[in-house]
């Protein structure tokens, strides 16, 4: 059974966390493993391993880079560690980016730092608008196999930005 399906929720990239919760909750109540601890093993085994499944779904749900990437997957559009290549012009202009970022890290320039942090901010901006419709207004067998590829590129550029962003921050 797939995240979607245990939420009874359509497939989507884009999910309403503050529906979700409600029905993370409830499905939480009805199938934790205490409620199953006088019931037959095998009960209780499903039990658990429902919980756990709820448990890894919404922490997917919580993240919209996870939630695209698991759509992806499903799909079959993604491999876990694929090697996507990205457009030339972009890695160009991370390749700019980065360069900068290590010139401000070794002066110590504060100011610098946090240009670049706003700039990166606005090249995710820039990033989803061409993806925003189709991220936010997805349907299963409306949506084409271009659409989502065309989320894919979005999806390791994105992946590209934040992993400069947290070089910017020294967060992980």
């Amino acid at each position: 059974m797939n995240y979607f399906e245990l939420f009874d929720i359509p497939v989507q990239l884009k999910v309403d966390k503050q529906a979700l919760y409600k029905k993370f909750i409830a499905l939480s109540k009805q199938h934790h493993p205490d409620y199953f601890a006088t019931q037959h093993a095998e009960q209780q085994s499903r039990a658990l391993e429902i919980s756990a499944s709820l448990n890894k779904a919404w922490k997917t749900f919580q993240n919209p880079d996870e939630t695209i990437k698991y759509v992806l997957q499903s799909k079959g559009l993604l491999e876990e560690e694929e090697k996507y290549q990205l457009p030339p012009d972009f890695l160009m202009e991370m390749m700019e980016v980065n360069e900068q970022l290590m010139e401000a890290k070794t002066d110590g320039d504060i100011e610098k730092i946090t240009h670049l942090s706003s700039v990166i901010s606005k090249l995710s901006t820039g990033i989803y608008e061409p993806v925003k419709e189709i991220v936010e207004h997805y349907q299963e067998a409306v949506t084409s196999e271009k659409e989502l590829l065309q989320v894919k590129e979005y999806y390791f550029k994105k992946k590209y930005l934040n992993r400069i962003h947290q070089q910017l921050t020294g967060k992980a």
